[in-house]
């Protein structure tokens, strides 16, 4: 696939062994500009037509978390009782921005008429956990449901990568409050184990994700002396009476495997699950629509399942103590 050759000419994989604070920092500042530079657009997808995109500031009781709202255009679309709403959370873990998912997040609002809101979490660093990250993807949910323009009886998360890993908690602690999740290339197992499955030493050096990047992922995910199993959703909370699942699994990734386990995980707590698995495909090709052909077939999948999971109006459920 030309696009994976060109993945893997361009990149530059820094030391993540030497990997200090002011270094990581730096490397996240000069990735983000350049997710977030309008050149990028020829790889990571132009946005659609009739959206409105901006941001807009959730604030919280003890902090301000960024997030990027997509709207369709036409006001006589609204309906009465509120657009349906997408809360979306981006890949990257230590580095990323809702700005790289435009694309994406832009065609669902334009094609579903629904409201989709990114998260523009705290990203982990050497004093930021992934349970930060999680608490930013929840407590923006919860917040998001109090607009007047959402039905709350239309909900769905979507996450991708790391990101999966905030929706996918965010589905277990919401049980049926919301209609449904899409986890793409989802990370769910943060424990140890994370790095003994086949799919991580088949590609280990795969040109969008790489076994020292996934460790060192692991590092800042889960600070010692914290317990991998309370973030990895593969382990954690109930996972009786949740919303339906599309788990969407590139082959060419080093956590394919992570989320098959995390489908049979559901199915067998009798959750309905759908999985589109992507011959040829890296880790995070859904942000690569410019490069990798098969993103359009996933976004054209991610629709369809939202378009049947969001469409009638319903009275809204939610989970005791959620």
């Amino acid at each position: 696939m030309l696009g994976l050759r060109i993945l893997a000419a361009v990149r530059k994989e820094p030391d993540w062994t030497a990997m200090t604070p002011d270094r990581l920092a730096t490397l996240r500042d000069a990735e983000n500009r350049r997710r977030s530079s309008p050149l990028i657009r020829v790889v990571t997808g132009f946005p659609a037509r009739g959206v409105r995109i901006g941001w807009r500031d959730v604030a919280l009781p003890d902090r301000v978390v960024r997030t990027r709202v997509y709207r369709p255009s036409a006001e006589a679309d609204a309906v009465r009782g509120g657009r349906p709403l997408v809360l979306h959370v981006h890949g990257g873990g230590f580095v990323g921005t809702a700005v790289q998912s435009d694309w994406i997040n832009s065609h669902i609002a334009a094609r579903l008429r629904a409201l989709v809101v990114s998260v523009e979490h705290r990203l982990l660093s050497f004093d930021t956990p992934l349970a930060a990250m999680v608490e930013d993807g929840w407590d923006v949910l919860r917040h998001v449901l109090t607009w007047d323009e959402v039905d709350p009886g239309r909900v769905a998360v979507f996450g991708e990568s790391a990101g999966g890993t905030v929706a996918a908690m965010a589905a277990l602690r919401a049980g049926p409050a919301i209609r449904a999740q899409v986890l793409v290339n989802p990370c769910v197992d943060v424990t140890p184990s994370a790095l003994g499955y086949p799919s991580m030493r088949e590609h280990a050096d795969s040109p969008t994700l790489t076994l020292p990047q996934m460790t060192f992922f692991l590092r800042l995910a889960v600070p010692e002396g914290a317990d991998p199993r309370a973030v990895s959703p593969l382990y954690a909370g109930d996972a009786d009476d949740l919303a339906p699942a599309l788990v969407v699994v590139p082959t060419l990734d080093p956590v394919a495997d992570q989320g098959w386990a995390y489908a049979r995980r559901l199915r067998d707590a009798g959750v309905p699950v759908n999985v589109a698995e992507h011959p040829g495909a890296p880790h995070a090709f859904v942000s690569t629509p410019g490069l990798v052909s098969r993103a359009r077939v996933a976004r054209a999948e991610i629709i369809d399942f939202l378009r049947a999971r969001l469409g009638a109006q319903r009275p809204q459920v939610r989970r005791s103590g959620a």
